[in-house]
């Protein structure tokens, strides 16, 4: 017996839950767990399911196919740790975060690699014999770094997810089309509010009495991704700015370990710059 996770995007029509369920039954699969969400507005069906029994996984996307309407996405998944490479800079609580959460088996993931352009972290990354690369960006402009930290990845045949642990450069285009909805990066501020550099100082300069942190997917405009996951703090008159960044890092490692677990258990769709997450 194997257990598979079906991921269903499609146009909706009556009639779509019954369809994919008969498929199952029709197959002899039980049906262990199932979500599913339309979109109104768009049109759209969403659906993830999780079965298991035995069935060759390629036959039952095929009959899933037949049942729904043209141009639909269907995944049949065999659950897997998933092969991820983490990049920061010189902040270690979320990379840190992340790394304990691995070393405590609640992670789907096999860490490949800590890319970073200094060697501050090396010693914190290694205590968890994980391989650790320092590509400096000294001398070099933007694109030319970036060029040797994508001859790099490279090297690894089979990348899920980049994961940024405040790694403080922005990505240029061809960056984020080489990896396109595979990079999950977080950020310092309840977005869409105080983006770009220094957000808790924006935020203590504005007077708020909340203040939070946002995981999303990376796309070509700064901090505009697709959210995968938020959550905020309260705080009051007395917090000035860096009170609130000491506090805010422990929203921000939780929400960004929270994303990554969700990408890892293939809970995310990604439609109109929004995801759907089960």
């Amino acid at each position: 017996m194997s257990q598979y996770r079906v991921l269903i995007d499609a146009n909706d029509e009556k009639g779509l839950v019954y369809k994919v369920s008969s498929v199952f039954f029709e197959n002899n699969l039980n049906i262990l767990s199932n979500n599913e969400f339309v979109d109104k507005e768009n049109n759209k069906f969403f659906m993830r399911s999780v079965v298991d029994g035995v069935v060759d996984p390629s036959e039952l996307k095929k009959s899933i196919e037949n049942v729904l309407p043209k141009h639909a996405s269907v995944e049949v998944i065999k659950p897997r740790k998933k092969n991820i490479i983490i990049m920061a800079t010189k902040e270690m609580h979320a990379l840190g975060d992340i790394l304990i959460r691995h070393e405590a088996g609640e992670l789907e993931a096999n860490i490949l690699c800590v890319v970073s352009n200094y060697d501050l972290l090396e010693s914190l990354v290694t205590r968890f014999n994980i391989p650790y690369k320092t590509i400096s960006h000294e001398g070099l402009s933007r694109a030319e770094h970036e060029e040797k930290v994508l001859e790099y990845l490279a090297t690894y045949d089979d990348i899920d997810y980049i994961v940024l642990a405040k790694y403080m450069r922005i990505l240029t285009p061809r960056f984020v089309e080489a990896y396109e909805n595979k990079i999950i990066n977080i950020h310092h501020s309840f977005l869409p509010a105080f983006i770009g550099a220094n957000p808790y100082k924006q935020a203590y300069e504005r007077g708020v009495k909340i203040i939070g942190a946002t995981s999303h997917f990376v796309n070509n405009n700064l901090d505009e991704g697709p959210i995968i996951s938020q959550e905020v703090i309260h705080v009051n008159h007395a917090y000035g700015w860096r009170d609130m960044q000491r506090s805010g890092k422990d929203v921000e490692k939780v929400v960004l370990s929270r994303a990554l677990k969700l990408a890892l258990e293939d809970r995310i769709f990604v439609y109109a710059n929004k995801t759907v997450i089960f």
